[in-house]
């Protein structure tokens, strides 16, 4: 249904991390109506600089624990809600829900299980990575990613400074992103994916954090519109938007012979008769009936009828 409502230019529903989508005033996409909650251009440029910030101190921290060259980069930065967030993830991947002080919603910081696991074999000496099946963790190997995770939040907090008041820690382990309850399916949550490479190898991962923990910082409540403001928005919004009225009379059906034979000065008969209306259509669609009028010296339409749902009953009556 999306497909089908007008676009307009939204750099803070979906922005990329140094791509060039933000410097092009001509990019567009399809704004969904049924989530009309974005961030202020303002406050997204904000968030945008802070994970930058934590993605390159991130990277730096992997190169020290891993001992294998490191880098992270934010590639995009988005509010979702917790179920559309936990429908990108993969069925079986890594998930570890992170506690906030004061906040029932939990953040979550996601990757793939086989990459936690390389960075592990090279974190233990390995020269090089070793086949590592997609499983679930040990208790040492949750030990060692604990660790990494523990290191990484405090780049974290060291990147978003003022943004990010409360307390986060590091909680349980979730393998299934079905079943992971970090925080109910309509609460929002600010999310940053992030290309992870350790090496030779780049995986995915994401962070997410509740909506609710940084927007007050940003001098924003969390913004909520109900269903039937967002309609009377559109209602309003749709009409201002100018289109084609015409008038319509009855169609003939005409054989295709018939058709190809017409010629200059040829008469094709009307099934119209003199006495009835004719239909006021918009974009094809019947709205009303109207007699031939005139406004000075220009031919008008007078409106007979304006009951879109009579119209067409009628005029098949007519026929």
């Amino acid at each position: 249904m999306t497909d089908l409502l007008p676009t307009r230019v939204d750099p803070t529903s979906v922005v990329p991390a140094g791509g060039d989508r933000r410097h092009d005033p001509r990019a567009v996409e399809v704004y969904d109506f049924r989530r009309p909650t974005t961030l202020a251009r303002e406050h997204s440029r904000a968030l945008e600089l802070a994970f930058e910030t934590f993605a390159r101190q991130w990277g730096t921290q992997l190169t020290a624990k891993v001992r294998v060259l490191s880098q992270v980069t934010c590639e995009q930065l988005a509010m979702l809600t917790y179920d559309e967030y936990a429908a990108s993830l993969p069925p079986l991947t890594g998930m570890i829900l992170l506690p906030v002080e004061g906040a029932v919603p939990k953040a979550v910081i996601q990757f793939p299980l086989d990459a936690a696991l390389t960075w592990v074999s090279h974190a233990l000496g390995a020269p090089r990575p070793l086949p590592t099946p997609e499983r679930t963790f040990t208790v040492i190997e949750q030990a060692l990613i604990r660790k990494l995770v523990d290191d990484a939040l405090d780049d974290l907090r060291y990147s978003l400074g003022s943004l990010l008041v409360q307390q986060i820690s590091v909680g349980s382990f979730q393998y299934n992103s079905q079943f992971a309850q970090a925080a109910a399916k309509s609460d929002l949550m600010i999310v940053a994916t992030f290309a992870i490479r350790v090496g030779e190898r780049v995986a995915p991962g994401t962070l997410a954090i509740p909506a609710e923990v940084l927007l007050p910082q940003l001098g924003e409540t969390t913004p909520t519109i109900s269903a039937a403001h967002a309609r009377d928005l559109l209602d309003a919004q749709l009409a201002n938007v100018p289109v084609g009225v015409s008038l319509r009379l009855a169609p003939a059906d005409v054989l295709p012979a018939a058709v190809l034979g017409l010629a200059v000065g040829d008469v094709v008969a009307l099934p119209h008769p003199q006495h009835r209306p004719l239909t006021i259509t918009v974009d094809g669609e019947p709205i009303g009936t109207a007699a031939v009028g005139a406004n000075g010296s220009r031919l008008a339409g007078i409106v007979v009828t304006s009951d879109p749902a009579g119209t067409t009953t009628n005029s098949e009556r007519s026929r």
